[in-house]
C-alpha cells in the first residue's frame, strides 16, 4: 500500500499522541558495533557480514563490548506487489533474516539501514510511505538497529518524518535502537530524545586528522569540535551522535586513531567501527578493544564529556564518572611534543583533594596525585586519565 487511506492516518495519529516517550530501556550507554559503509559502501554482502560477525567474536572485539552488526545502505534492491522490501537476491541470497539468525547465534546482534525518503542515499528504495510496513518487516526478521538516513526527502520536515517512523517502531512489538542520521541540520539534539536513541550532529567523518573536504566531510578532530558543545543534551537513552569510527581504515597515524577514539569516548560517543576486522594489524586492535578507555565511553552515569580548555593547541577534556571519578583527556593538536597540564581547580575538584590516577593508555597506576597533573603529549596524541577518590 503506497498511501495511507485518511481513517488510517487518523489511526495513527492517534497512537502517536499515546505512545511514551523513547525511554524503553535501550541504549543505556552508547551503542558499540560494526557498520558495513566505510569498509563495503555499495559491496556489502551477506558472506562480507558473516565474516566480520565472525571477526569481531575471534578478535575480542565482542568481548570488549561490541555488539551491533549493522548492515549499511544498498542490501535492499525494489519492493514487491504487496510493498514488502525485497533483499538483493544476488548478495543476500539466504535472505536478511538467515542473516540476523546467524549474527544472533553468535551472541550479537543485527541492524540494518533505511532512509525517511523515497530512496536512500545510495538510490534503492526508502521508507517513506511504507514506515510502519517496513518497521513490521524489520521486526520478523530480528533486526535490533535501524540507522535512518535523510536523501530524497523533498517536502518533508525532519521532526514529522523521524516521529513517524519511531512510532511505527513501537508498535513493531520489538526492541530497536533508532539511529537518526540527518547530519545534525536540524539540531536534533533539540528535539530527538524522545524520538531516538543516537543522533548525528554533525557532517559525515573522513578518514583524515582534521579539516573539512570539498562537498561532504571533516576530519576526526574537526568533527570533535562540531559536536563539543553539546554535552547537555546526551545522557542513558539518548546521545550525540559525531558519526563512525575510522580507526584503522589507513587515512591517519597510529596515534591519531588512538586519539580519535579517545575522543569519542571521551565525549560518550557510539562507538561503531568501520574497518575490516578480520584483517586489522595489532595496533589497531589494541586502540579498539582497550576496555580501560571504553569503560570512560560506557560509564553508567551517561554524562558526555565536556572540553575545559582549547588554545595553544591544547585541548582538556572532562567526563563526571560515576562514583565520584572523573576521566581527563589531553590534546595535542600541535606539531611537536609538549607538557600540558591540568590543575584541581580547573576540574572543578578541591585543590588539596588527594586522587588515584590511573593512565588508560599505558595501563598503569600513577599513585596518589595532589593539587595538579602533566604529563608530556606526543604531536596529535593524548593522554587519558582518570582520577578517583
Amino acid at each position: 500500500m503506497k498511501r495511507y487511506s485518511f481513517a488510517l492516518l487518523a489511526y495513527f495519529a492517534f497512537f502517536a499522541a499515546t505512545l511514551p516517550a523513547l525511554d524503553n530501556g535501550l541504549a543505556r550507554t552508547p551503542p558499540m558495533g560494526w557498520n558495513s559503509w566505510n569498509k563495503f559502501a555499495c559491496n556489502v554482502t551477506e558472506d562480507a557480514v558473516r565474516s566480520v560477525a565472525d571477526a569481531m567474536v575471534k578478535s575480542g572485539m565482542k568481548d570488549a563490548g561490541y555488539q551491533y552488526v549493522v548492515i549499511d545502505d544498498c542490501w535492499q534492491i525494489a519492493r514487491d506487489a504487496e510493498g514488502n522490501i525485497q533483499a538483493d537476491p544476488q548478495r543476500f541470497p539466504s535472505g536478511i533474516k538467515a542473516l540476523a539468525d546467524y549474527v544472533h547465534s553468535l551472541g550479537m546482534k543485527f541492524g540494518i539501514y533505511s532512509d525517511a525518503g523515497r530512496k536512500t542515499c545510495g538510490g534503492r528504495p526508502g521508507s517513506r510511505g511504507y514506515e510502519f510496513q517496513d518497521a513490521r518487516t524489520y521486526a520478523k526478521w530480528g533486526v535490533d538497529y535501524l540507522k535512518y538516513d535523510w536523501c530524497s526527502t523533498d517536502g518533508q520536515t525532519t521532526k514529522e518524518s523521524y516521529t513517524l517512523m519511531h512510532d511505527a517502531l513501537e508498535l513493531a512489538g520489538r526492541p530497536i535502537v533508532f539511529s537518526l542520521c540527518e547530519w545534525g541540520n536540524s539540531q536534533p539534539w533539540t528535539w530527538a530524545a524522545n524520538v531516538g536513541h543516537l543522533w548525528r550532529t554533525t557532517t559525515d567523518i573522513k578518514d583524515i586528522w582534521e579539516g573539512k573536504m570539498r562537498g561532504n566531510g571533516a576530519g576526526a578532530v574537526t568533527i570533535a569540535d562540531m559536536q563539543v558543545d553539546l554535552a547537555d543534551y546526551a545522557g542513558p537513552g539518548h546521545w550525540n551522535d559525531p558519526d563512525m569510527l575510522e580507526v584503522g581504515n589507513g587515512g591517519m597515524s597510529d596515534a591519531e586513531y588512538r586519539s580519535h577514539f579517545s575522543l569519542w569516548c571521551i565525549m560518550a560517543a557510539p562507538l561503531i567501527a568501520g574497518n575490516d576486522i578480520a584483517a586489522m594489524k595489532p595496533e589497531t586492535h589494541d586502540i579498539l578493544t582497550n576496555k580501560e578507555v571504553i569503560a570512560v565511553d560506557q560509564d553508567a552515569l551517561g554524562k558526555q564529556g565536556k572540553r575545559i580548555r582549547h588554545e595553544n593547541d591544547q585541548d582538556v577534556f572532562v567526563k563526571p564518572l560515576e562514583g565520584g571519578g572523573l576521566a581527563v583527556l589531553l590534546l595535542n593538536r600541535g606539531a611537536a611534543t609538549q607538557t600540558i597540564s591540568v590543575t584541581w581547580e580547573q576540574l572543578g575538584l578541591a585543590g588539596d583533594a588527594a586522587l588515584n590516577g590511573r593512565d588508560l593508555w599505558e595501563h598503569q597506576d600513577l599513585g596518589t596525585l595532589a593539587a595538579q597533573f602533566s604529563a608530556p603529549v606526543a604531536s596529535h596524541g593524548v593522554v587519558m586519565i582518570t582520577l578517583k577518590p
